[in-house]
């Protein structure tokens, strides 16, 4: 492929879109967005479509899509894409299953195009040193407390209770993708789903994992969290004690900071994207949402109070 921008179209222009990835795109070289599809949202200044279909059927020189829309919707989506040949993004999680994406994975592959799981966390700028540190230890345990207030960062967004939403999950996924990236490869074991009941998704999870040696991890998650939040992976290892906080924006050992930088997720997630589509591979790790899939299905399920936003 040429080095000439990638000709883009967003789909699904909510708060993330606007919050995240317009402003990363308008500062990306590799990128020209040239037009945009959702169904109340519209982008400035490029054409607007009520559909993806509309979009790809007007648009015919896109050559790539960013898809946005929450999960339930995405697989649909992609697969219009793909099957129109266009490279692949996608938000995250990468979709409602794990079949699902298996599928996206397998279409991306005979239609000779790319496709990427986007899991903006990773991209942290402390997850690698993070990695790096624990690489070259011995691990004695490790626990995971992702709690944040849903009103506060979910505001009326009804599509995050439904069947397929995630609830709790969808920001302990990000939990999850910067864990399965510095952690051991690990199994859940047992598992507790809190969920409203009023609600079709979980509240809250409590989870244990254990890796094939035997080390312990357990995972605390929670969004009825008030006052200041926390996305801390913490880990017990033989030269010391690590918080990885802020949802990986900054490294202490032993008490003291040894890495923090300002956040720039998405502005690397386009980087990595326009890696893999110069380069005619795709990125789709699946470990994060095959966990959230385990959970699930191991959960025991205990009905709470009911809530409301």
């Amino acid at each position: 492929m040429s080095s000439n921008p990638i000709k883009l179209g967003i789909v699904g222009v909510g708060k993330i879109v606007r919050d995240q990835h317009l402003p990363a795109l308008a500062k990306d070289q590799d990128y020209r967005l040239v037009a945009a599809a959702s169904r109340h949202g519209k982008v400035e200044d490029i054409p607007n479509f009520p559909t993806i279909e509309a979009m790809l059927d007007s648009v015919p020189e896109l050559e790539a899509v960013s898809l946005c829309m929450p999960p339930q919707f995405r697989y649909d989506a992609a697969r219009l894409a793909l099957a129109a040949k266009k490279h692949v993004f996608l938000e995250k999680p990468p979709g409602a299953t794990v079949s699902e994406v298996e599928d996206l994975k397998a279409l991306a592959a005979a239609n000779g195009v790319c496709l990427f799981a986007s899991w903006h966390s990773r991209y942290a700028p402390a997850v690698e040193a993070a990695r790096t540190f624990l690489s070259s230890t011995t691990i004695r345990s490790a626990a995971i407390n992702w709690k944040e207030d849903v009103r506060r960062w979910h505001p009326n967004q009804e599509w995050i209770w439904a069947p397929g939403g995630f609830g709790v999950f969808d920001p302990g996924i990000n939990a999850l993708s910067i864990a399965t990236h510095i952690l051991p490869p690990m199994f859940i074991s047992s598992a507790e789903l809190d969920f409203p009941e009023n609600r079709a998704a979980p509240i809250a999870a409590h989870i244990a994992f254990r890796t094939s040696n035997g080390l312990p991890v357990t995972m605390e998650l929670d969004w009825r969290q008030t006052g200041p939040q926390s996305w801390d992976i913490l880990a017990d290892t033989e030269v010391g004690s690590m918080v990885l906080a802020g949802g990986g924006s900054k490294l202490a050992i032993d008490g003291r900071v040894v890495h923090e930088e300002p956040e720039a997720e998405y502005p690397m997630l386009y980087k990595r994207f326009a890696e893999i589509v110069r380069a005619g591979t795709s990125d789709v790790d699946l470990a994060p949402l095959q966990h959230v899939a385990d959970a699930f299905m191991l959960g025991k399920r205990n009905v709470v109070e009911a809530f409301f936003d």
